[in-house]
Order: structure tokens, then sequence, then C-alpha cells
């Protein structure tokens, strides 16, 4: 039996990464991946497989593919540009305590 016929042809479904934001979180946090034949379907799988005890508020399904990421050996040339731009940290001004997400 090959491959393909046992697992109904999941080898051919694309990637999907999965976010999820919970009920006290302010954003989106990975928490696995999952293949599946179309978006609604990564959709209502993520949701099955990680929101099982109701935790979760908001889903995002992102195929792999459609996400572009720097590497680690980028990690030094690729952020260099921006520690010589000291106006954009908050370093030359207080921020008050009752600030919040700050």
């Amino acid at each position: 039996m090959s491959g393909e016929a046992r697992d109904g042809g999941k080898r051919d479904w694309p990637l999907y990464e999965v976010f999820v934001r919970g009920k006290r979180g302010l954003n989106h946090v990975h928490v696995g991946s999952l293949h599946a034949a179309d978006d609604r379907m990564a959709l209502t799988h993520a949701r099955d497989l990680y929101t099982r005890r109701n935790e979760g508020v908001s889903i995002w399904v992102v195929r792999s593919e459609h996400i572009a990421a720097s590497t680690r050996d980028e990690k030094d040339p690729f952020f260099a540009p921006s520690a010589d731009k000291v106006y954009r940290h908050p370093t030359f001004y207080d921020i008050p305590d009752d600030v919040p997400h700050i």
C-alpha cells in the first residue's frame, strides 16, 4: 500500500503554521503546525487541535511557504542598521509607571 493511499493524500497537503491568541493574551503566539487540504480545513483542524480547552479567542493559519524569515546566519548583518538609530529607542525620556504594555 503506498503512502498516499494510507494517509489519504496528506503528503500533498500544504503545511500550515498555527498562531493562537489566548483570552488573556495581547498577541498571537505560534503554537504548532499542521497539514490541511485548504485554508478552511486548516482553520477547523487548528481549532480542534490547539484550542480544545476553550483557551483561544482568535486563530491565524498561514501556509508555511508564504512566511519569509531571516536566518540565524543573518542575525548580525541583518539587524546591525538599527543599532545606529538611537532615537528609535525610548532611552531619552521617562515612561510613567501607569502606562500599560510598554
